[in-house]
C-alpha cells in the first residue's frame, strides 16, 4: 500500500510539473512593455514631454493626415514639443506644466498636408522637447474604417482663401453752400 501512495504522489508531481512547467521558461506577458492601443508611446529620457498613443488618420489616398496623440508634460514648467515628419514643416505644441494636450480629443489634431503615406503603413516621426536631441518613432497611419476614427479623417476640402472686402464708398458729397 505504501508503494501505491508513493507512485500516486510521483504521478501527481509529474502531471503538476507538466502543466505548469511552461511558465518557468516562457517570458511573462505582463513584464513586456508595449502600446496597448492603435498608436505608439514615445518617451525621451532627456526631454520633459512624453507622447502617448500617437497615430495618424489619413484620407484614402494618403495625401493628407491628422496627427492624433496625448502629449503629457509631468514637469513643473511649461514645455514645447516639436513634431517633425520628413517633407512637412515642423509643428510645435506647447503643454502647460503638469498638463496634457489631447490632439484629436480636446484639441484639434495636427493636419499633415503632403503626407504621401497610405493607411496601413508607418511614418517616421521625430519628437523633440526641452534640451534633448529628440527621438524617432514609427507612427502608424490609419484610416477611418473604424467608427471611432471616422471623425478624425481629414476633409478633402482645401482651406478657402479669405476674400478681401471691397472698399466701401465714403461720403464724398460736396459741402453745403453757405448763405
Amino acid at each position: 500500500m505504501n508503494s501505491r501512495l508513493i507512485a500516486a504522489a510521483a504521478v501527481s508531481a509529474l502531471v503538476l510539473l507538466g502543466t505548469t512547467g511552461c511558465t518557468f521558461i516562457s517570458p511573462q506577458a505582463t513584464t513586456i512593455n508595449y502600446s496597448a492601443s492603435d498608436g505608439v508611446n514615445v518617451s525621451d529620457e532627456s526631454g520633459p514631454v512624453v507622447v502617448r498613443n500617437a497615430f495618424i488618420v489619413a484620407n484614402e489616398d494618403g495625401s493628407v493626415g491628422n496627427f492624433v496623440a496625448a502629449i503629457v508634460n509631468p514637469s513643473d514648467e511649461k514645455a514645447t514639443l516639436t513634431i517633425t515628419v520628413e517633407g512637412i514643416d515642423p509643428m510645435a505644441v506647447t503643454v502647460p506644466a503638469g498638463g496634457t494636450v489631447s490632439l484629436g480629443a480636446d484639441e484639434a489634431p495636427l493636419r499633415l498636408v503632403d503626407l504621401d503615406t497610405m493607411p496601413g503603413a508607418t511614418v517616421e516621426v521625430h519628437f523633440q522637447s526641452g534640451d534633448s536631441s529628440g527621438v524617432k518613432a514609427s507612427v502608424p497611419v490609419l484610416d477611418g474604417a473604424l467608427p471611432y476614427y471616422a471623425d478624425l479623417v481629414p476633409s478633402e476640402e482645401k482651406p478657402k482663401p479669405t476674400a478681401t472686402p471691397e472698399p466701401t464708398p465714403t461720403d464724398t458729397a460736396a459741402p453745403a453752400p453757405s448763405n
